[in-house]
């Protein structure tokens, strides 16, 4: 019996403590992330999967249309203005008043851009960059006019480098 009275009750000894010190550890650690998480959301690059699944088969009716009208686009973009001056090449038989191109980041949907360009003369147009923007993106060319499968469309992928010439075909 002299042995039970020497020992201290469990709040005044170390490995209780330390047990329960882990648990609290573990707790605030996931408040934290969660916090964070909260914070900093992913950003989903297309949210509209289903739509965009659905309409599958009409982007590749303007990609084929595109093909048989034998179309191909040069564009760059100025460093210092912002400036993207576009020539469209190809068997239409006008060329479109505006062209719509959008750029899209792979990965971060804020990076994306969609800009009208107008036309200047012939078959050239132009358009402005609010920002610069540089690495993988992925391009689309089309005339805003003409959706469906009476449009047709210019897709790549593109490394974007500002003042070198890039160039987009059909497939």
């Amino acid at each position: 019996m002299q042995n039970d009275e020497n020992i201290p009750p469990w709040y005044k000894q170390f490995w209780p403590w330390f047990l329960i010190g882990i648990l609290v550890f573990a707790v605030v650690i996931g408040l934290g992330l969660l916090y964070v998480s909260i914070l900093n959301p992913d950003s989903m690059v297309r949210d509209n999967y289903y739509k965009e699944g659905r309409a599958i088969n009409m982007h590749m009716g303007r990609d084929h249309r595109a093909s048989e009208l034998g179309l191909s686009a040069r564009f760059s973009v100025d460093e210092l203005t912002g400036d993207l001056s576009l020539q469209l090449d190809g068997e239409l038989e006008q060329q479109p008043s505006q062209l719509l191109l959008e750029i899209m980041s792979p990965t971060h949907a804020e990076r994306d851009r969609t800009m009208m360009l107008q036309q200047i003369s012939g078959n050239h147009y132009t358009g402005q960059l609010e920002r610069g923007i540089q690495g993988r993106h992925y391009i689309d060319l089309s005339d805003p006019l003409l959706t469906g499968e009476d449009g047709w469309r210019l897709t790549g992928e593109i490394t974007l480098v500002m003042g070198q010439q890039h160039q987009l075909s059909a497939k």
